[in-house]
């Protein structure tokens, strides 16, 4: 069966287990999700599942996401219109691959108790984005040297181009720009505690994003 939801990070802390052992962990608040549209290959040509998550008003959908949630009421025009049972209207939308769809159904609820500790997960989020930066900061450059006369080469780039023969700079080239707020996917972690009551993952290490960032958790990919 797929595992797989959508959360929000909490923050990081740390926790002891009965050795003593203390380890680093990021808390996640994840689902509960709700199915919200089930693919398969005689519809769509594969097999998949649309997770919802965070509950909102629905109000703040526009009338084409709540057609697509089934939201719509019925009316003179669409008389036969239907609500789906158990679906809610919510903020994020995510899709996951399935080899098989056929234990899922339009409005189930995914929770954590389908993660246990010790099982390896992928958390995909946005990393923090931290503006425009230069070679050094972005890109770990050690600088020019500080003697014999270097004034201003102190966090330079150095050279980054022939005069002659190629005469451009090539395309790819590490230079300063816009550094963070992209997606990435920090894999292979592993869950050190699932709180079923309250939604909550405790997994070890760092995962990208700031407090409060949208984050994807799946299966690993390599474990």
């Amino acid at each position: 069966m797929l595992k797989g939801l959508l959360g929000i990070k909490i923050g990081m802390t740390q926790v002891m287990d009965e050795a003593g052992v203390v380890t680093p962990v990021t808390i996640i608040q994840a689902g509960p999700c709700y199915v919200t549209q089930v693919k398969t290959n005689d519809t769509d040509g594969y097999e998949a599942i649309q997770v919802g998550f965070r509950e909102i008003k629905e109000a703040r959908l526009t009338k084409g996401e709540k057609g697509h949630l089934g939201l719509l009421k019925s009316d003179k025009k669409h008389p036969k219109r239907k609500r789906n049972a158990g679906v809610p209207a919510v903020r994020y939308l995510r899709e996951f691959r399935a080899k098989d769809t056929a234990d899922y159904k339009v409005g189930q609820q995914l929770t954590v108790e389908q993660f246990a500790p010790g099982d390896r997960i992928d958390v995909t989020g946005k990393t923090k984005g931290r503006g425009f930066a230069g070679t050094v900061k972005r890109y770990g450059f050690r600088g020019g040297v500080r003697t014999h006369g270097q004034s201003d080469r102190h966090r330079a780039p150095g050279s980054i181009g022939a005069a002659s023969g190629t005469a451009h700079v090539f395309k790819g080239k590490r230079m300063a720009g816009r550094y963070g707020n992209v997606r990435f996917t920090a894999q292979n972690l592993e869950v050190i505690r699932i709180d079923t009551e309250k939604n909550l993952i405790a997994v070890k290490g760092s995962i990208p994003g700031a407090k409060g960032g949208f984050v994807v958790i799946r299966d690993a990919a390599k474990s």
